[in-house]
């Protein structure tokens, strides 16, 4: 089982619990002091550093204005506390700022899972980090983990593809890197993230759905056959290449032994002959769809050459120039690496080593193959420039044990270079992947010829008459598998997604209400019914729309889109039968013109703490405000005052309901935490009484409820999935529900009850660093 942070769960740690496991392997030392990956001298420290418990680390969300409110807060609030605090006669360690992650925004301590549990003097901080986790201005993730996102180099703009994501917290800061600007609510770029476990998918939409963003999708496919995608530019098919690529393969995990302590007794040789093709598999599928002046990060968990300089050579070599390593030496300044390294052998598990591909007996040219070896060509293995791949190891800063290399696109891959005109054609009739990924055992390549005329004219009749039945429901919005589709033979069968039609007389009511700016992009609204009454509405960037609408015939999409509105029973009453959605209020809000109300900070905690309050209770100037307001949905806003240094600094956006002679707000329980501590406010004693008084007010909120909001729509089907799953690494698992589905994480804070469950539970999302073999594929 794992110890330290994983990347969505709780801390672990410190020793206890493990007297079985011994933690020597000689097959493991033999190995590894053999290949000389640690400087001399450095052995003994290497080794007591792999049996040390590997520190927490956590990671505060980098895009929101609440960032600098949160790194505030817990260093002048929570880190002052553990200050010459010991529990059961260990002294606390003040955490320390990992000194490469930029503005301070990632820590580790040596807190523990029990340290955290069952300290009293801790239980205030160990409700903090689960909260705000929770609401995605926190993400527990290890170290080294956070280090392939840094490297991509992500702007705004990009088109980015994550491999192997789940369960995401490296999706995670891809998005947080989209919105860089909070200012812009739909950035050009876009993340779609893939993994090939169906369940995992929903621990990676539960992680990606924390940071509300228009511009992520969900996809389960094997990412070593990841099909191509098409996108319209300007009235013609074009295939979708992307300008970054996070390719973190499924690895051995001999990095992660600080935390996964199953690794010692488990480990083999054996593991990384077996990943070795998988891997390259998924590093050429990789960089066939990666643009032109393109990065794509390659990584693992694991120190081993055959996982890493292995993969990374034989790609180099097959590329015949079009890829090249980036020296990223002068990039996280502070993090201490170690260059790739370019001799190496190959070991079995009996101890019999092997250093060319010639000396190896026939029958075991199964396990071992030719691209595991070093280039012996000195010219081409020098130009490879293999030392600019990053080894960090664990001892150097108290970290896991991982491998990074940046790999940059020049030119197209040798068997793609008529891709422009020939493949498009060839994409649209065969409706899958570019060309067969070049052979991962032997390091051949197949080359697509081009095909004759005829061929092309066939090809596109066929296209026409393949694509007829599709194109009626692409005219009407609908993207999803047509009804034969294989793949729903597994895993969930996932709802369509239905584009509000732009005559759609639903909208025009909404638009009147909110005052909606004519530069509102609506066609980018959809819903998960394709019959019936729509109850909940969501949105996408226009360039997901693009890709949506393009290939839904051959994309498995989990989720994607966050809830703009939702249906209210009572709402046309007042003019409109959709309330606001407090997850996609950021993305809503520059473009509503009506039913604002400015509210002083004094409002802002009313609103937060007290269920329903009068309108009697709130400053004058809101009262004014609210007087000659229609009842229904609204927005109330919380502007800083700069000459209040003292007060909140970042503003907030909430979404509220004005009924006859209240006021309140829609706001997930866990938000209204956050929001209450940034202000200085003590929720700790709060939650208490409010807990007591929970089982009072049940029934009462219950039938509110019910008047408030119809039923959930239909993507709301019971997914507890996330919380059923033993977590796959071996982590502990966590019982209480997530929500009632990965989809629709709705925390319906009117229902103060259910809320309260939500805020206690959080999912063991183990980070994919702890596995031992194979967990993402």
């Amino acid at each position: 089982r794992a110890a330290g942070l994983d990347g969505g769960g709780a801390f672990q740690g410190w020793a206890g619990g493990y007297p079985e496991i011994v933690k020597e392997n000689e097959l493991f030392e033999r190995y590894y002091r053999e290949l000389g990956i640690v400087p001399a001298g450095e052995w003994g420290a290497f080794m007591a550093a792999l049996r040390e418990p590997l520190p927490a680390t956590l990671r505060i969300t980098g895009y929101r204005s609440h960032a600098k409110e949160i790194l505030h807060c817990l260093k002048e609030k929570y880190f002052r506390e553990l200050q010459d605090l010991e529990v059961d006669g260990q002294k606390v360690e003040m955490p320390q700022a990992l000194s490469w992650y930029p503005e301070e925004l990632a820590w580790h301590t040596n807190l523990s899972r029990k340290i955290l549990r069952k300290s009293p003097q801790l239980e205030k901080f160990h409700q903090f980090l689960v909260s705000e986790t929770e609401c995605g201005n926190i993400s527990r993730q290890e170290a080294v983990s956070m280090i392939p996102p840094l490297l991509l180099n992500v702007n705004p703009h990009h088109k980015i593809l994550d491999m192997c994501a789940a369960p995401g917290s490296k999706t995670a800061q891809l998005i947080e890197m989209l919105h860089a600007d909070m200012n812009v609510p739909f950035p050009k770029g876009f993340v779609i993230a893939n993994d090939v476990d169906n369940k995992r998918c929903y621990l990676l939409v539960h992680q990606a759905k924390r940071l509300n963003s228009p511009c992520i999708m969900v996809v389960n496919h094997d990412a070593s056959s990841i099909p191509n995608l098409l996108i319209d530019v300007d009235g013609r098919k074009e295939v979708l290449f992307y300008d970054r690529i996070l390719c973190d393969v499924p690895c051995s995990g001999d990095g992660t032994m600080r935390k996964n302590i199953d690794v010692w007794k488990k480990w083999t040789t054996q593991n990384s002959l077996q990943l070795h093709g998988l891997q390259l598999r998924i590093a050429t599928r990789g960089v066939e769809q990666l643009a032109e002046g393109g990065r794509m990060v390659y990584s693992t968990c694991s120190l081993n050459p055959i996982e890493n300089e292995a993969v990374i050579a034989s790609l180099l070599e097959k590329s015949q120039g079009a890829l090249e390593l980036a020296d990223v030496s002068s990039e996280l300044p502070g993090l201490k690496r170690m260059p790739g390294i370019t001799k190496w052998k190959i070991m079995l598990k009996d101890g019999q080593w092997f250093e060319e591909w010639k000396d190896v007996p026939s029958n075991r040219q199964t396990q071992i193959r030719p691209t595991m070896f070093p280039i012996k060509d000195e010219e081409k293995l020098k130009a490879m420039n293999l030392e600019r791949c990053l080894r960090i190891l664990p001892h150097h800063q108290n970290t896991g044990g991982f491998f990074v290399a940046v790999l940059i696109k020049k030119s197209p891959m040798p068997w793609n270079k008529r891709q422009p005109k020939v493949h498009q054609k060839l994409l649209q009739r065969t409706g899958d992947s570019e060309v067969p990924a070049a052979n991962s055992d032997n390091g051949s390549e197949c080359v697509t010829e081009d095909p004759t005329l005829a061929e092309n004219e066939e090809s596109e009749k066929k296209q026409e008459l393949q694509n007829s039945d599709t194109e009626q429901s692409k005219k009407e919005g609908v993207c999803g598998p047509p009804p034969s589709k294989k793949m729903k033979l597994f895993g969930f069968k996932e709802d369509p997604f239905v584009f509000l039609p732009e005559d759609d007389p639903l909208f025009l009511p909404i638009q009147k209400f909110y005052a909606l700016d004519p530069s509102f992009p609506k066609m980018n609204l959809l819903t998960r019914t394709q019959e019936g009454k729509k109850r909940q509405l969501y949105m996408v960037s226009k360039e997901l729309r693009n890709v949506l609408l393009n290939n839904s015939e051959k994309m498995k999409v989990i989720n994607t889109g966050i809830k703009v509105w939702s249906r209210n029973s009572d709402g046309e009453q007042f003019g409109c039968a959709f309330r606001l959605a407090q997850e996609g209020i950021y993305t809503l809000y520059p473009f509503i013109h009506a039913r604002i109300i400015n509210v002083c900070i004094e409002d802002v905690k009313i609103l937060l703490t007290q269920e329903n309050p009068f309108l009697s209770k709130f400053s004058s100037e809101t009262q004014k405000k609210v007087k000659d307001m229609a009842m229904g949905s609204i927005v109330l806003k919380y502007d800083p005052d700069p000459e209040k240094p003292d007060d909140l600094q970042c503003p907030i956006v909430l979404c509220g309901w004005q009924g006859k002679t209240s006021l309140r707000a829609f706001v997930p329980k866990n938000e209204r935490l956050h929001y209450l501590r940034m202000m200085g406010v003590e929720v700790f004693k709060a939650k208490r009484k409010e807990e007591e008084s929970e089982s009072k007010t049940a029934e009462e909120v219950q039938h509110r409820l019910a008047q408030t909001e119809e039923g959930m729509d239909v993507e709301d089907k019971e997914r507890d999935l996330v919380t059923k799953m033993e977590a796959e690494a071996g982590e502990e698992s966590c019982h209480s529900p997530v929500e009632s589905t990965a989809m629709e994480v709705e925390n319906k804070i009117e229902n103060l009850d259910q809320s309260s469950k939500n805020a206690n539970s959080h999912v063991s999302q183990e980070s994919k660093d702890t596995d031992t073999s194979n967990v993402k594929e």
